[in-house]
């Protein structure tokens, strides 16, 4: 209860402090517009790291599962070659399933690069054998071995070489957009303790005839503060609001798209955009607390 009256005191305000803290003017105009920008960019940071967060994740988990057999051999034994990588891999333990590419499969996969009219029947492109193994994995050297004896022609690509690069490159860029975070809470409180400090010089004379009557530093600081405060929250509140309807005029994740239609929020992801503005304002009043006081404790 003493907290909800402190922060219900706090809000409400003291109509002969709030006289000490211009209403309009540079400071103001300051405070909105840099907490409205920091607080849009920082939705999109969010957005960009929670995406990359579950790119990781989902590469992580998928890939991690799956391997593909790349079978090249004359189109006579073909056949016989994908016959006999199958029975291999039913044989194999950590193997969940194993099946062969169909040729609209094949089609399929290389219609992006090629077009739709690739004749894949006519074409010595190599048979594609998907594979889909358990939990606990197989051995991927014995694998090969088995491979090369039973089929020459097949060829094992676990998905290593290649699923190890995207996700540390996808990781990397999560800490990154946390990194973007911090930055712009970093910025925020700095704009914010310059606007400060442009507001407290501008009302030398106005502080030193309060001081004269009584008033202490700590009550024309909580004046300052709690101006501040508003004005940012209502800047982060209006920023974080566009930021929110951008996000949302983004189009929805697609397979074929990708990353690139997949930045936004999902589930319970979209709590965060509203704690932002909450952020953005304890930030304001942490930084004008500081530039108050301690510039109250320069001044004569």
């Amino acid at each position: 209860m003493a907290m909800l009256e402190r922060i219900t005191e706090f809000a409400v305000g003291d109509v002969q402090a709030d006289r000490v803290v211009p209403p309009t003017g540079f400071t103001a105009t300051l405070t909105l517009f840099t907490a409205g920008a920091m607080a849009f960019l920082a939705v999109f940071a969010l957005a960009l790291s929670l995406a990359t967060g579950r790119l990781a994740d989902r590469w992580g988990s998928e890939l991690a599962l799956s391997s593909t057999i790349r079978i090249s051999a004359p189109a006579g034994e073909l056949a016989a070659q994908t016959e006999a990588v199958l029975n291999v891999l039913n044989s194999t333990r950590g193997v969940a399933s194993a099946r062969a590419l169909t040729d609209e499969e094949q089609k399929a996969l290389l219609e992006p690069w090629f077009g739709p009219d690739l004749p894949v029947e006519t074409l010595p492109i190599p048979r594609l054998v998907e594979v889909i193994e358990t939990r606990e994995g197989y051995d991927a050297d014995g694998l090969r071995l088995r491979l090369a004896a039973e089929a020459p022609g097949a060829v094992l690509d676990d998905h290593t070489r290649w699923r190890r690069p995207l996700v540390r490159a996808a990781v990397r860029l999560r800490l990154l957009g946390w990194a973007s975070i911090l930055l712009i809470g970093a910025s925020t409180a700095a704009m914010i303790t310059l606007a400060a400090h442009a507001a407290l010089a501008a009302n030398a004379q106005v502080i030193t005839v309060l001081r004269l009557v009584g008033a202490r530093d700590a009550y024309i600081a909580q004046a300052f503060e709690r101006r501040f405060t508003l004005r940012a929250l209502m800047g982060a509140l209006a920023g974080t609001a566009l930021a929110v309807v951008a996000i949302l005029l983004l189009p929805p994740a697609q397979p074929e798209g990708g990353f690139l239609t997949g930045l936004g929020f999902q589930g319970w992801h979209w709590f965060w955009p509203p704690v932002i503005p909450v952020l953005v304002a304890l930030v304001a009043f942490l930084a004008t607390r500081m530039a108050a006081r301690r510039t109250l404790k320069a001044m004569p």
